[in-house]
């Protein structure tokens, strides 16, 4: 392989890209935008009102953390973040107050500090929010709670983690990113696969140059659920399964979805402008549960409306192309498809090739012939400094392979240190937005609907987000 440059590409273009490339693309781009139907519009900041881009948290000595919701993901996460050095779980809460006091049980029993207890009724996170022994609040309930809960902990005056996805509608968008304006506190969409191993050995080789220039990328959700949207325990009142029943939308491809618009810098020098929906009919779901499901079962009253591929063809104010998708209603393998590719290679992973890095490369002038090459030794090479610093802890303590520990490590350590978030409340809402907007464009038959710039014309300014710089987690007293 040729060495790589000791300055990035990325960093030496930067100030171009950001400025007259942009721009002269964004025109080009608006051109296309006129014709779609408009999304929510920017409303006005409110006086006082700025915003939150490279504002640093307030360094914490102790991370302090409340939790809402305690289902499967939520009390899988809480064990996470009890054992990060520097945080405590102080407070956890859910509608079932046998949760609450099991979660409170397994932390006491592995010689951590005892949390309170909330829960029993559907405001008890309010009284949680009251306590002022919590920092960061870590949200993990059903989607349709999501907004409500995120927006009164920013207004209780902590800092805010949410599950995907943050909101589903495009004010409640907004309105998550101007609270969190008004308050001053950060919101950050709880993105695990940000931190994959692949995605950010992938996003350090874009930011190298190793691509050339990026022109697409094609990331989403593929998962066999059906078993378990079907299961009476997994998904507490069957809540997943029914979002199945109310709408076509994309509803979860944010896990493909973000890793690509890192890469792509969006909302740091390119930004998501046109989204253009289509969805296949919804056969899955109902299929499983004829050949498979009781028929006394609940499910049988309920009819599917979602499609089981719903695909979201994005455009960028630079012309590049973004293909996201969202399965889990069909008889497939896991992928994320997590695929980079530009005018001087191309990377593909989970693709079925297994190998020591787990995808598949081909990059000119390393490579000929018109065959795909091991990712292993470039992922080596191109390991971001995060796995390379607590790899070994991710593995031992973080679920899905270990990027829900890397997450955690990182915002606690960001948060000890009084550093920028490498996530923000502009990228969260980005990501996001393809939820409503994929229903927007289907019920227009298909046509491409605007893409808010959550940023307000920021994001022409090139900025670090996950591509950072090493940085040490302060000690623990």
């Amino acid at each position: 392989m040729p060495e790589i440059r000791a300055v990035s590409r990325r960093l030496l273009l930067g100030g171009a890209l950001a400025t007259t490339g942009a721009l002269a693309a964004g025109a080009g781009a608006s051109s296309v935008a006129a014709a779609a139907p408009s999304a929510v519009p920017a409303p006005p900041r409110r006086p006082g009102q700025t915003s939150m881009i490279d504002v640093p948290y307030t360094a914490h000595r102790t991370v302090r953390v409340g939790v809402i919701g305690l289902g499967n993901r939520g009390s899988g996460m809480t064990t996470g973040w009890s054992v990060v050095p520097g945080c405590v779980v102080t407070a956890v809460c859910d509608i079932r107050a046998d949760r609450a006091r099991r979660t409170a049980d397994g932390l006491a029993a592995a010689g951590k500090p005892r949390p309170a207890e909330y829960g029993g009724s559907a405001d008890s996170y309010a009284r949680m929010l009251d306590r002022d022994d919590i920092d960061l609040v870590y949200i993990a309930t059903p989607w349709e709670f999501h907004y409500e809960q995120g927006k009164a902990a920013l207004l209780a005056g902590k800092h805010v983690i949410v599950e995907l996805p943050i909101a589903t509608e495009l004010d409640e968008l907004w309105d998550l990113v101007d609270t969190s304006e008004r308050t001053r506190r950060h919101l950050m969409l709880s993105e695990n696969c940000s931190y994959g191993r692949n995605e950010l050995a992938m996003l350090k080789m874009a930011h190298e140059g190793l691509f050339g220039d990026i022109t697409n990328g094609h990331g989403g959700y593929q998962h066999d659920l059906r078993a378990l949207l079907f299961s009476d325990t997994y998904y507490t009142d069957a809540w997943r399964r029914l979002w199945h029943t109310r709408s076509t939308a994309s509803f979860y491809a944010m896990h493909g979805l973000a890793p690509i618009a890192a890469a792509m810098d969006i909302n740091r020098g390119d930004r998501m402008t046109t989204l253009t929906a289509t969805a296949t009919e919804p056969k899955g779901l109902a299929d499983y549960r004829a050949r498979f499901v009781p028929a006394n079962h609940p499910s049988w009253k309920e009819t599917y409306v979602n499609g089981d591929l719903v695909t979201c063809l994005i455009e960028t104010a630079k012309g590049r192309i973004i293909r996201a998708e969202h399965d889990v209603s069909s008889p497939r393998p896991y992928s994320r498809i997590n695929t980079l590719a530009g005018s001087r290679g191309i990377f593909e992973d989970y693709a079925g090739v297994v190998s020591a890095g787990g995808g598949r490369i081909y990059v000119e002038p390393d490579h000929s012939g018109h065959s795909w090459r091991d990712f292993g030794s470039y992922r080596k090479e191109f390991d971001h400094w995060l796995w390379k610093k607590i790899g070994d802890d991710a593995a031992n303590n973080g679920g899905h392979g270990g990027m829900d520990y890397v997450l955690q490590w990182r915002t606690v350590q960001l948060m000890r240190a009084g550093l920028v978030p490498d996530i923000d409340v502009y990228d969260s809402a980005a990501w996001c937005a393809p939820v409503p907007l994929s229903v927007m464009s289907l019920a227009a038959r298909g046509r491409p609907v605007e893409i808010p710039d959550f940023t307000r014309g920021a994001w022409v300014n090139l900025r670090t987000g996950l591509d950072s710089r090493t940085t040490e987690m302060p000690p623990v007293a």
